[in-house]
């Protein structure tokens, strides 16, 4: 199973479409997004994508009863302040990340098959034990002048950072 990663969007609605596309091409079954999305108004281009979509809250999202609203009317499912979930097979845990020491603790323990975290911006694979902590990155572009999501692939437990 491909699942897409990603974070960090900012409202920025040109690399939030490219993402989309990008993930649509690839024929990902699920997109997990670690926060950060930022405003409702984001749903116009995210409901262009045709896999299952599952956002955490992010520390910049302050609306975040409209965004509950009007991403689930896309079908989308938002959870705070992580989700946990079961997708192949693999345990993930999806959380924004503002603690990365929490995070580290976490991964030590050996919990989880999947971490998925955003908040830094900046992407990392990193493999503790059996758990891969992948940070996709920022998909907005606007600190590091790059937008950058994940592709997970279940099936061999690997993930690999690509800029749209």
């Amino acid at each position: 199973m491909l699942i897409g990663l990603i974070s960090d969007t900012h409202d920025h609605l040109k690399m939030i479409e490219r993402a989309v596309s990008f993930f649509n091409e690839k024929k990902v079954e699920t997109v997990l997004h670690a926060g950060d999305v930022i405003s409702p108004f984001t749903v116009r281009k995210f409901k262009e994508c045709r896999a299952r979509l599952i956002l955490v809250y992010g520390n910049n999202d302050g609306d975040r009863s409209n965004l509950q609203k009007v991403f689930s009317e896309i079908g989308a499912q938002f959870y705070w302040p992580a989700a946990m979930l079961e997708l192949d097979g693999r345990k993930t845990l999806v959380l924004h990340g503002e603690d990365l020491r929490l995070i580290e603790e976490i991964a030590s323990k050996n919990m989880f098959d999947l971490i998925v975290s955003g908040h830094t911006h900046e992407k990392s694979v990193r493999r503790t034990g059996g758990t891969l902590w992948v940070n996709p990155g920022e998909a907005c572009g606007y600190l590091t002048g790059k937008s950058t999501v994940g592709i997970y692939d279940s099936s061999t437990h690997e993930a690999e950072i690509v800029e749209v």
